[in-house]
């Protein structure tokens, strides 16, 4: 590792420890010339995910796309960032689990709208409305009589 102070190529690790919840490596180093300590991240190269689109396109996995969608559907309802983040945290973990380099949209609208069923029901149909593109009221009827069928 280059020292980013002095440009000298000789350190010491001083401590190592897991983080991102055990998908990177962080390391504190001493450099050997100038004695400046500064930090480094190892992480596994992952590949690029794409998502395949209705219509057929293909996308480049956004995963802040997916956090402002969640964020829209939790607008002025109470659901804390935390749990808001930990939907999106526990879809990547899937994704990169269960797909290699395509994965189609629906699974992850699918795998959102699961989610926040559970979490808050206004919420999960402020998001299947964008996601199922409801045109009217009909639709909307629809999925809340889907809902209140589950609750009874």
């Amino acid at each position: 590792m280059r020292c980013p102070f002095c440009k000298a190529e000789n350190d010491k690790v001083i401590d190592s420890r897991s983080s991102e919840e055990g998908r990177a490596i962080r390391r504190r180093r001493e450099c050997e010339s100038c004695s400046r300590r500064y930090t480094t991240y190892e992480r596994i190269e992952e590949l690029p995910l794409y998502i395949i689109k209705k219509d057929r396109r293909r996308e480049l996995y956004d995963r802040a796309k997916v956090v402002s969608g969640i964020h829209k559907a939790c607008e002025k309802r109470p659901v804390p960032l935390d749990e808001q983040h930990k939907i999106v945290d526990a879809l990547d973990i899937m994704l990169h689990e269960k797909y290699e380099k395509e994965v189609p949209s629906s699974v992850i609208g699918e795998f959102i709208m699961q989610r926040l069923a559970q979490i808050d029901q206004v919420a999960y149909v402020r998001f299947a409305s964008v996601y199922r593109d409801f045109q009217d009221v009909g639709h909307f009827m629809k999925e809340l009589k889907t809902i209140l069928g589950k609750k009874a």
